[in-house]
């Protein structure tokens, strides 16, 4: 591979960037999202449903998107094992209605579930800045940070948030960055510490151009898979850096994961036609409770940290993967380009609104500026 540092061929010509896959990347990609929705069942069957959690008393945990699907899963288990679990939410009253059927439900000699709402919004970077000022502010631990949150608007017209990124980009790969950055004062009190993104097997069809990050050039045809796609390669590979660079001594272990090819991840965006089929082959699609599994065996498993601290040690170009079954997981050729993974790294960086050197002050606990921060000084 060329070095980063200069990009040029031997002739002196700038090395142009990679805008698509390949035929050969594009039809492998394709093949792992087929396997898996044909194989994922098989391949999962030694795991428990639900996933068996132990005692988790002295954990606390953000999950973001906690009030549907696999998040609502998620947090419910983790808080049923006795974790204090920080649903951070748009919906904050549909959270506060949930939590209370989950106390009612819970059978006589039970103690009350230990969990708390917090309004995030995705779509706007100053409610990410203002969800992390306002944990920060409370000088507690934060043991795990579940990224959970996503969109994947099948079939619908690029659109775009009010900071001006295209929404799948921003709610799967830029929010979640800056809340990971934001959060880190918190997660290092609570060393040690992971952060979990919740990825998905269609990222084995995405190529991210660090120049045309919201596909608006014109030199990709915008659909709502290539936005989809795109925004969770990106997340890889800007984790891929946060793993890299973190050192070792931080405690803090940062990791993707897939839930698998789940029904209740895509439904509410789906056209109608769409889900009838999906009702169809019901024992192909993994349902919330099955797909929750990877997040929480990532969230709790103790040899977790192992398997990070030997890819670290061995500088593998990727974060740590666990897949739907458990399992690490080899992930796309393209998310192994290391080049790229810094060229999406800084441009990341440069998106949210951070400096370059934000983590180096975080872990140092300096307090660093964000161009999207709250107005309150």
């Amino acid at each position: 591979m060329e070095s980063s540092s200069s990009g040029n061929g031997d002739d002196g010509r700038v090395k142009p960037k990679k805008q698509a896959l390949g035929w050969f990347e594009w039809g492998r990609g394709w093949y792992s999202i087929i396997w898996e929705f044909l194989f994922q069942r098989i391949s999962a069957s030694h795991l428990e449903n639900p996933l068996r959690l132990p005692p988790l008393p002295d954990l606390t945990c953000i999950v973001t998107g906690s009030t549907s699907g696999i998040g609502l899963s998620t947090a419910r288990q983790l808080a049923e094992a006795g974790a204090h679990v920080v649903m951070a939410v748009r919906k904050t009253k549909l959270a506060h209605e949930l939590i209370h059927e989950w106390q009612l439900e819970r059978s006589g000699d039970f103690p009350p579930l230990n969990v708390e709402v917090m309004e995030l919004d995705l779509l706007s970077l100053d409610s990410v800045v203002r969800f992390a000022e306002a944990w920060n502010a409370r000088l507690g631990p934060l043991h795990v940070l579940i990224n959970n949150a996503g969109i994947f608007s099948i079939g619908e017209p690029q659109r775009f948030s009010k900071d001006g990124y295209e929404e799948h980009l921003q709610v799967n790969h830029l929010a979640p960055a800056l809340l990971s950055l934001l959060l880190l004062p918190s997660l290092i009190r609570g060393s040690p510490s992971r952060i979990i993104n919740v990825n998905s097997i269609m990222h084995s069809v995405g190529c991210v151009d660090t120049e045309d990050m919201n596909v608006t050039s014109g030199r990709k045809k915008y659909t709502s898979l290539v936005g989809y796609a795109n925004s969770k390669l990106a997340q890889i590979k800007f984790c891929s850096i946060l793993h890299k660079r973190i050192p070792a001594e931080a405690g803090i272990n940062v990791m993707c994961v897939s839930p698998g090819i789940v029904h209740t991840n895509v439904a509410r965006d789906l056209p109608k036609i769409i889900i009838a089929a999906y009702h169809l082959i019901p024992y192909f699609i993994f349902d919330a409770q099955e797909g929750s599994r990877s997040s929480l065996f990532a969230a709790t498993d103790p040899q977790v940290p192992e398997y990070c601290s030997v890819l670290k040690s061995e500088e593998w170009p990727v974060c740590p993967y666990i897949s739907h079954d458990c399992r690490p997981m080899n992930i796309s050729e393209e998310a192994h380009n290391l080049e790229t993974s810094l060229d999406v790294w800084e441009k990341t960086l440069e998106m949210i609104g951070l400096p370059i050197d934000s983590l180096d002050k975080l872990i140092e606990g300096e307090e660093v500026q964000c161009r999207y921060r709250s107005a309150k000084d």
